[in-house]
């Protein structure tokens, strides 16, 4: 710190110094009962302009330490200048080095997510690319092997490894908008009962090839949703269901409502999930049990219906036993003046 940018610091300080010894000296030498002459006025400010100069100066050098370090620290840029800081010697130097390390916490904790959600989007798309490489190598297999089979039965093979694609392809789209989805959604009556049967509609192919039933009860219910994000979150809980439902097993589909929610229920008699894993299969990237042993899984599909319900305002839960059943539970809550508060 230079003396010119401390007096400039200081300026009010000493202004308000000359102004109260001016004020002083004029009283003491307009006061008639005080007997004191002007000699002894201008000795008297001589000496206490010579102490205050002289606190002015002993001030500078006390902190003068502190704010040239700070200053080193600046044109260095130094990176890790926490730990560098030097001690407070003033109540104003303590409360400006704690905010400095509050700002520097906070800085590294959004640094930090910002990394962890990179090296979850990589998780991610690297699962995703061995996914979709799959579907894309069994059709180069089937062209490959179509020599002499019905063109029909080599068709309807390609198209159902091109939905496998098309399944994962909006899968990744949804995942790469979940940051901006605010500027992608709009809230209005949605018919439940559309909404499951497009979704079945257009896992129809799933459902015939295993002969899975489904049945689906009670299901005209308006709800308040964005169609295209709703119909997104049955598409994913749908899919996991057909994916660990045995061939010819059941997949029921019921809307409930009672005075505080509307409630879509999606019920299999498939593998069931272990008691150990149901509180984490709505976790980023976590496939459990069933998704090593049954099948290949990227573990996001239910991340991303859990994270699109939460921010229409709706809730996801799930009850299963191991080798039983699961039922995925959608939940709609009603607004506060759809019954009555007590």
């Amino acid at each position: 710190m230079k003396p010119t940018a401390y007096i400039k610091d200081r300026k009010f300080l000493i202004a308000f110094y000359f102004i109260l010894m001016a004020f002083i000296s004029s009283v003491m030498y307009l006061d008639g009962t005080v007997n004191i002459s002007a000699d002894n006025i201008i000795y008297i400010n001589a000496v206490s302009i010579v102490f205050f100069f002289m606190y002015l100066t002993w001030d500078f050098l006390y902190q003068r330490n502190f704010y040239s370090t700070i200053h080193e620290m600046i044109t260095s840029r130094q990176e890790d200048f926490v730990s560098a800081l030097p001690e407070a010697k003033t109540n104003e130097q303590h409360a400006f080095i704690l905010l400095l390390k509050q700002v520097y916490e906070q800085q590294n904790a959004r640094i930090e997510a910002l990394h962890e959600r990179k090296r979850e989007d990589r998780d991610f798309f690297i699962t995703w690319i061995h996914e979709i490489k799959t579907p894309i190598a069994a059709s180069r297999l089937i062209i490959d092997n179509s020599i002499g089979k019905p063109m029909d039965t080599i068709l309807d093979k390609l198209e159902n490894e091109l939905d496998k694609i098309d399944g994962y392809v909006e899968q990744v789209l949804y995942y790469s908008r979940t940051d901006s989805f605010t500027k992608d959604y709009v809230i209005s009556e949605c018919n439940i009962e559309k909404v499951v049967k497009e979704s079945v509609k257009k896992q129809a192919k799933l459902f015939i090839g295993k002969r899975i039933r489904c049945e689906m009860n009670h299901l005209d219910i308006e709800v308040l949703s964005d169609k295209k994000w709703l119909g997104f979150i049955v598409d994913q809980i749908l899919s996991n269901s057909l994916k660990y439902t045995d061939q010819e097993g059941i997949i029921t589909i019921t809307g409930h409502e009672n005075e505080k929610e509307k409630m879509l229920v999606i019920e299999d008699n498939g593998v069931g999930i272990k008691a150990e894993d149901i509180d984490r299969i709505f976790e980023k990237g976590f496939t459990g049990y069933s998704g090593r042993v049954y099948a290949k899984s990227t573990g996001f599909g239910l991340y991303l219906a859990k994270t699109l319900a939460v921010k229409l305002g709706h809730t996801i839960s799930v009850e299963s036993e191991e080798g039983k059943y699961t039922k995925m539970m959608i939940h709609f809550p009603k607004p506060l003046n759809h019954f009555d508060v007590t």
